[in-house]
């Protein structure tokens, strides 16, 4: 907190939204030198950037709408993200069954031919044909023959997140969760911003240079009620719902179907036990918070994979449905599915053409990294002092294994077991796709599974959670089963119940403590955080 007149004193940079653009946006600009303060009114990733495909991907099919600059920018992307974060990013293999009577062979087949030479590939193979033949592996129906393979990428979206917020607090930004930002105004030159501890209701105020807007499917919002002012975007918002089901066939690889409407929809493996499906792209109105899949949208996505594969699914085989709203610019396009999933920067000054306003309109999960040097490159004006460009050499938290190119990851990982010959190789294998070179971290010096202490179910341990919310900013079971780990799907609700119980004393006890907003808890410092059995 600043209490004086002075420009030396002010935050450089105070970020609102810790989806992922706001937390890319606080690494880059932290590790240029700047100090910064991001503030996120509920769990990061709580809402749009945890809703996603889980795809670091080109976006093969905006090629049909000729935006090809966002095509390029983001297979520049997906070969960076990579090299950034092997152990959150993994190759993905598709397979893209052919309905001959929605688009022609020689259609895709120039699409694929686009994709693969659009940017340079480095450890992903180009596409190919692939006749579909008829056996006890192939999950699809008899009557699709032929089909086209090609490779994008995986991401535990969630967790990439994290994973830059964890970058910027070690370079120096504070990022405050469940803070909420009451209020910003312009005066002599800086923002004036009051932020308010959702837990306490205690406010805050503090000052800063820039203020950038990156709330997401809010930002239009938040111009409009928290700064009093007139949006320079209108705002479409997207809803895209997916939903869990158990595996749907053997195999390590992903499918993309081909729909009526020129829609296409996801089928991806989904941890080891299930397969995700997705995504729907309708009109949206109301509360993003709110957001859920809706009879019609669950139909669609039925539909879609009951026409392409063997195996047939209905409501009672879905297992979890989530839906996350995106906030995409209007260009006029009349199918929700057509609007551009590129981003639009607005910079906004006040009278003195001081204390600018940078609001982020548009994205995509697999740009971010891009869009935050851009957004870096249109403050330098008013923030001169800051470093020049680095994250595209700079390996993620946790993404600093050793070696490079295909295999690295899996090199790492066996070294890791050599390590650890205590830890069971699917615990392991979680562990390490989860936290990469901060496993260490996590398991500080246990050196059997005893040492690991109580587990709450699905192989999650007292350790691995007390580092969750001692240093990743959980702070409800919630924040820890379905964003951190995944392993809500697995969890029974009496499990559930305990690890809650277990995670609200921690917290508790935190809090007593007098442990620092934003920063590490110390697990030294937490006396009454006790495992609350069940029952």
């Amino acid at each position: 907190m600043v209490d004086d007149d002075g420009m030396s004193d002010a935050l450089d940079l105070l970020i609102v939204g810790g989806g992922i653009n706001g937390t890319g946006i606080a690494a880059d600009a932290s590790g240029r030198g700047l100090s910064v303060l991001l503030c996120e009114r509920g769990d990061l990733a709580s809402a749009t950037s945890s809703a996603s495909s889980k795809l670091i991907h080109g976006g093969l099919r905006y090629l049909e709408h000729w935006h090809f600059r966002l095509v390029h920018e983001a297979l520049v992307e997906r070969e960076i993200m990579l090299r950034k974060a092997p152990h959150l990013v993994q190759p993905q293999r598709f397979i893209l069954p052919h309905r001959p009577h929605l688009r022609p062979r020689w259609l895709i087949r120039c699409g694929l031919f686009l994709y693969d030479h659009l940017a340079r590939r480095g450890q992903l193979p180009a596409s190919t044909g692939l006749p579909l033949l008829v056996d006890e592996n192939n999950p699809l129906n008899n009557n699709l023959h032929y089909g086209f393979q090609y490779y994008d990428c995986k991401v535990d979206d969630a967790r990439l997140v994290v994973a830059n917020a964890l970058q910027a607090r070690q370079q120096g930004a504070g990022i405050l969760t469940r803070t909420f930002c009451r209020s910003a105004v312009r005066r002599e030159g800086l923002w004036h911003v009051e932020l308010e501890d959702s837990n306490t209701g205690q406010c805050q105020q503090y000052r800063a240079k820039v203020l950038v807007n990156a709330a997401g499917p809010w930002a239009e919002s938040f111009i409009e009620v928290q700064l009093q002012q007139q949006s320079p975007q209108q705002i479409r918002l997207v809803k895209g719902s997916h939903f869990i089901v158990k595996r749907l066939y053997s195999g390590d690889q992903a499918y993309l179907l081909q729909n009526d409407d020129d829609r296409v929809v996801f089928v991806i493996p989904f941890g080891t036990d299930f397969t995700l499906v997705g995504t729907t792209d309708t009109e949206y109105s109301g509360d993003p918070a709110v957001a859920a899949m809706d009879e019609r949208e669950e139909a669609y996505l039925l539909q879609a994979v009951n026409n392409c594969f063997t195996q047939q699914l209905g409501s009672a085989d879905i297992l979890w449905r989530y839906a996350g709203v995106r906030p995409l610019c209007d260009d006029d396009a009349a199918k929700p599915s057509a609007i551009s999933r590129d981003y639009i920067l607005e910079l906004g000054l006040g009278g003195d053409a001081k204390a600018p306003l940078l609001s982020i309109f548009g994205g995509k999960i697999t740009t971010y990294r891009k869009l935050a040097e851009t957004a870096l490159q249109r403050m330098q004006p008013f923030l001169p002092h800051m470093g020049a460009n680095w994250t595209a050499e700079v390996a993620l938290v946790g993404g600093d294994i050793a070696g490079k190119g295909e295999g690295a990851y899996e090199q790492w990982l066996e070294c890791q077991a050599d390590s650890y010959p205590w830890l069971p190789k699917a615990l392991l294998g979680r562990l390490g796709r989860a936290y990469g070179s901060q496993l260490a971290e996590v398991l500080g010096d246990a050196g059997a599974i005893s040492d690991l202490g109580r587990c709450f179910g699905a192989n999650l341990y007292q350790r691995e959670v007390d580092y969750l919310v001692a240093n990743e900013w959980a702070r409800s079971g919630e924040d820890i089963l379905w964003r951190r780990s995944k392993l809500g799907l697995y969890f029974e609700p009496s499990e559930m119940a305990c690890l809650e119980a277990y995670v609200q004393s921690y917290v508790r006890a935190s809090s007593l403590a007098g442990a620092d907003r934003g920063a590490p808890i110390k697990r030294a410092d937490i006396k009454g955080a006790a495992i609350i059995k069940p029952g």
